[in-house]
């Protein structure tokens, strides 16, 4: 299974694959942060590296940021040419077309948090010292192309939201309430294939959990 996060910064990515994870044996997972590719792999399609990356059999890859950068940041930042990001919706939904055929369960998640709530993350997080690492220059200056970033979002969901590989969106305001809708989209994706496919699985309390 693979599960895409994606979502605006300060959305409560990485706390909601935290939660995620907290329970499973740590040889049956990976979680990949997705960040600027090394000049090498510039040099190379950008799918590539994350070719390199899908999961074994029974393995769970978790992808904290995805392919989706290069219609996303690469798109706004003018890293990638228009022409360039434009295919790169067909690659994508091709791309994600032959996992699934290959029997690869893609669950796709998007975080989103108003303007409002992002600032007020972003302030929260510059004055708490244990925090004030994860805030940078780049994310101010990032927050100032809030609309670009929702224009580009928005083009995503049109082009790559397909039947077979649809987007779940997460509203994320509420911390808790975010990481809750997580778990149980992901258990659901879970439960769904696994009847598809014949095989008896435990029911979910009220809380998510699996009842034994």
């Amino acid at each position: 299974m693979i599960v895409v996060v994606q979502g605006m910064d300060a959305a409560g990515k990485g706390g909601a694959i935290r939660r995620l994870v907290h329970r499973l044996d740590p040889r049956g997972f990976r979680v990949h942060r997705i960040g600027a590719p090394t000049r090498w792999k510039q040099e190379k399609h950008y799918l590539f590296r994350f070719w390199t990356r899908l999961p074994s059999p029974g393995e769970l890859i978790i992808f904290d940021r995805s392919w989706y950068g290069r219609v996303l940041v690469e798109r706004v930042e003018g890293y990638a040419e228009r022409e360039r990001w434009q295919q790169a919706y067909q690659e994508i939904r091709e791309f994600e077309r032959w996992l699934i055929d290959d029997g690869v369960m893609l669950c796709k998640l998007w975080f989103h948090i108003d303007s409002d709530e992002q600032h007020r993350r972003f302030k929260a997080r510059e004055n708490n010292p244990y925090k004030a690492w994860k805030l940078t220059e780049e994310d101010w200056r990032n927050r100032e192309k809030w609309d670009q970033y929702i224009e580009a979002a928005e083009d995503l969901f049109e082009h790559t939201d397909t039947e077979l590989a649809p987007w779940t969106i997460i509203p994320a305001n509420c911390k808790r309430h975010a990481r809750l809708s997580a778990l149980e989209t992901v258990a659901n994706r879970l439960a769904r294939e696994a009847a598809l496919r014949g095989i008896e699985t435990l029911p979910l309390n009220k809380a998510g959990q699996g009842l034994s």
